[in-house]
């Protein structure tokens, strides 16, 4: 039995995963190449500026693997796995509890981590505010799709003039980290 997950052709047989195209579409694709653009752009920025060579990197890293992530829906391998497990382990009635956990749990590594980049980077918060607010944009937004709760799901499917929400919610997060590393190029060019 194949199904489509939050509109996307992923094939789930059962209780089981197969790889696939995660968002075949032409948005989907131009999502793809916009992370991939824009990772190249920040690994350029890193090679270039030695001093926050680090930051750069990083966040080219973490654009990379969203892009690859995409497109193989490995979120999805993850739900399979988890469902496999709450079946077996007999707690799947009660998996909207572990669900909020999970999320809960997941806001706090994200926070975390968010609180660490940002020590790290010392005074240089102010010269990367744009590519901070793209990525915790991108954050929120894998939250909300990890969530995978059936109304969040609905709320994502939505369209604002022929563009599903999803779309311009992740497009929105890569176009301002994308536009930081661009204005950098042009900055280091100059």
């Amino acid at each position: 039995m194949n199904i489509l997950l939050n509109n996307c052709a992923v094939i789930i047989s059962g209780n089981s995963w197969q790889p696939g195209i995660g968002d075949p579409t032409i948005l989907g694709w131009l999502t793809v190449f916009s992370y991939f653009l824009t990772a190249f752009c920040y690994f350029k920025c890193g090679h270039k500026n030695r001093r926050d060579s680090w930051i750069w990197w990083v966040t080219g890293l973490f654009l990379l693997l969203l892009g690859i992530n995409k497109q193989l829906d490995l979120q999805s391998l993850f739900t399979v796995i988890a469902k496999n497990i709450a079946i077996e382990q007999n707690w799947y009635e009660q998996r909207r509890s572990v669900q909020k956990n999970f999320i809960i749990g997941l806001i706090t590594i994200v926070f975390a981590s968010f609180m660490f980049f940002i020590q790290g980077m010392g005074r240089k918060v102010k010269q990367f505010i744009l590519p901070l607010f793209g990525v915790v944009f991108l954050l929120t937004f894998i939250i909300i799709r990890a969530a995978s709760f059936h109304h969040v799901d609905q709320l994502l499917g939505w369209q604002l003039a022929g563009f599903r929400l999803n779309w311009l919610l992740e497009l929105g997060g890569i176009s301002c980290v994308a536009i930081a590393a661009i204005k950098q190029i042009c900055k280091t060019r100059r």
